[in-house]
C-alpha cells in the first residue's frame, strides 16, 4: 500500500487527474477498477474518479509495487541548468529560448528540451523538490517552434499555472514577434484574414482564402517597423494563435520570412546565408481584465527580449 498525503500544488484535481500524473505507469483501466473496488480511497473511504482532491486529503493505494518503480523521473539533471532568464520570481520564470532548442521532448526523443533545463535550473534552486511533490512539475504555459526564439513562461506551482493558462486562452497576456519578410508589406499596418489547414503528417499549413469544413479561420496584425532595399522588419501580434501562423501567412501574402525553409524562398534563403526563420516571440505584455489572483502583481508590466539577432545584423540601426 501506498499512501500520498494532498498538498497546495495538487488541491483541486479530480482523483483520476491525480493518479495519472502520480503513477504514470498504472494503466486508466486498472485506475477506474481499482477505485470501483476500493483499492484506491480518499481519507479511508470510497471515493470515484471525479472526486475533487483537497490540500491535506490522504489517498491510500493498495497497488502493486511495481508501479511505482521509477515514478521519480530524474532525467533533466543530465541536460544543462543554462537559461537566459528575463524574469524571475517565486511563481513563474520567463526565458528567452534560443532557436535550435525544443521545448519538449519530440519524435527525435532527445532530452535537451527547455522544459528539461528548466526543472534542473529550479532544482539547483531547490525549488523544485522532486521527492516532496506528488504530481506537479514546473510547466510550460506557452510553446515556441524549435527554430523560432522568444519569450517563454513557465509556472513554478500549480497557483501560477492554472491563472496563466487561463490568461492566455482568454487572451489576456499579448505576445508579440518580429519577423523579417522579404518584400515591403502595404499598406504599412493592418490585419490580414484568411483560412489555414493543417497537414499533420507533413507538419506543414496550407493557407486560403476560401472557409471550407476543415480549415480554421487566422487573423494576423503587423505593422513595419522599418525597410531596406529587399526587406522589411515586422512587428506581428497574433489575434488567432494556429500552427506556423506567422510563416504560412505572410508567405500567402507575398512576404515570406526570411530564412524560413518550408514556406519560404530557398535562393533568398541561401544568399542571406540563414537557415532558419527570422521570427522571434520579443515582447510579452499582460493586460488582466479578470481576477487574476496570485499573479494580480503582473498586470500592466510589459517584458522584453534585448537583443534579436536578426535585427540586429540587418537592421542595426533600428531602436
Amino acid at each position: 500500500m501506498r499512501e500520498f498525503t494532498i498538498n497546495g500544488n495538487d488541491a483541486g484535481q479530480r482523483v483520476d487527474k491525480f493518479i495519472t500524473k502520480t503513477v504514470p505507469s498504472l494503466p486508466q483501466s486498472l485506475i477506474y477498477k481499482y477505485i470501483r473496488l476500493k483499492r484506491i480511497k480518499l481519507n479511508g473511504k470510497r471515493c470515484d474518479i471525479n472526486t475533487r482532491i483537497h490540500q491535506g486529503d490522504v489517498l491510500q493505494m493498495y497497488v502493486n509495487d511495481s508501479f511505482f518503480e521509477n515514478s521519480q523521473e530524474m532525467a533533466f539533471l543530465h541536460v544543462p541548468a543554462a537559461l537566459d532568464v528575463i524574469y524571475e520570481d517565486e511563481n513563474i520564470l520567463l526565458i528567452d529560448k534560443k532557436p535550435g532548442l525544443v521545448v519538449h521532448e519530440d519524435e527525435s526523443g532527445g532530452i535537451d528540451t527547455l522544459i528539461n533545463r528548466i526543472l534542473h535550473y529550479l532544482y539547483d534552486k531547490e525549488e523544485y523538490r522532486p521527492q516532496e511533490e506528488n504530481s506537479f512539475v514546473p510547466a510550460l504555459c506557452n510553446r515556441i517552434d524549435r527554430n523560432t526564439g522568444g519569450i517563454v513562461i513557465a509556472a513554478k506551482n500549480a497557483a501560477a499555472l492554472r491563472v496563466l493558462n487561463q490568461k492566455i486562452k482568454d487572451r489576456e497576456i499579448q505576445k508579440l514577434y518580429l519577423c523579417i519578410v522579404l518584400g515591403h508589406p502595404r499598406p504599412r499596418s493592418g490585419v490580414m484574414t484568411a483560412y489555414l489547414e493543417k497537414d499533420a503528417a507533413g507538419n506543414k499549413v496550407t493557407v486560403s482564402d476560401r472557409k471550407t469544413g476543415s480549415n480554421r479561420t487566422i487573423v494576423t496584425a503587423y505593422r513595419v517597423l522599418e525597410e531596406n532595399q529587399k526587406y522589411s522588419l515586422v512587428e506581428v501580434d497574433l489575434r488567432t494563435g494556429r500552427t506556423h501562423q506567422i510563416r504560412a501567412h505572410f508567405a500567402y501574402a507575398g512576404y515570406p520570412l526570411l530564412g524560413d525553409g518550408k514556406y519560404g524562398i530557398g535562393r533568398e534563403n541561401r544568399i542571406a546565408g540563414l537557415d532558419r526563420q527570422a521570427l522571434y516571440a520579443y515582447r510579452l505584455t499582460f493586460h488582466f481584465t479578470s481576477d487574476s489572483g496570485c499573479m494580480s502583481y503582473l498586470d500592466g508590466k510589459t517584458f522584453t527580449v534585448p537583443r534579436v539577432w536578426f535585427r540586429d545584423k540587418y537592421f542595426p540601426n533600428h531602436t
